[in-house]
Order: C-alpha cells, then sequence, then structure tokens
C-alpha cells in the first residue's frame, strides 16, 4: 500500500479550484402579481374565526379586507 494515497499534486489542484471557484449565482425572486392571492396558514383565536364565519360565505374575503384596513393599505 502506498503511503500516499492521493496525489499531492491532484490534491493541490483541487483544493485551488474550490477555493477560486465563485458560489453560485442567487435565482431572483419572482415579481409579485398585484391581486393574486397566496396560500398561507394563520392561526387566530376561536372568536375571532366564528365572528368573521357568522355571515356565512366570504368569511376569508372579509378577514382579508380587515387586514388590509388595518396595515393601511386600503
Amino acid at each position: 500500500m502506498a503511503r500516499r494515497p492521493m496525489n499531492p499534486r491532484d490534491a493541490a489542484e483541487a483544493a485551488f479550484k474550490s477555493a477560486t471557484t465563485k458560489p453560485a449565482a442567487r435565482v431572483a425572486e419572482a415579481p409579485r402579481v398585484p391581486g393574486v392571492k397566496e396560500s398561507v396558514t394563520l392561526r387566530l383565536d376561536a372568536d375571532v374565526l366564528e365572528k368573521f364565519q357568522e355571515d356565512g360565505p366570504g368569511w376569508q374575503d372579509r378577514i382579508n379586507a380587515a387586514l388590509r384596513q388595518a396595515a393601511g393599505l386600503d
């Protein structure tokens, strides 16, 4: 068995290559499209959820409208 299992020149070239290789460029985020909604998970107090659901379907839109108003977007 050889004393050096790896060729020193190959080892040096591999070390140099890994030290001088540029990192991969970051992928740019896709631009946001106005009016498109995203699916999220949101934890709400039970009484808050019940209040928005008591008027029936459309409760998610009502929560969205309330959040937009609270955030000063409308």
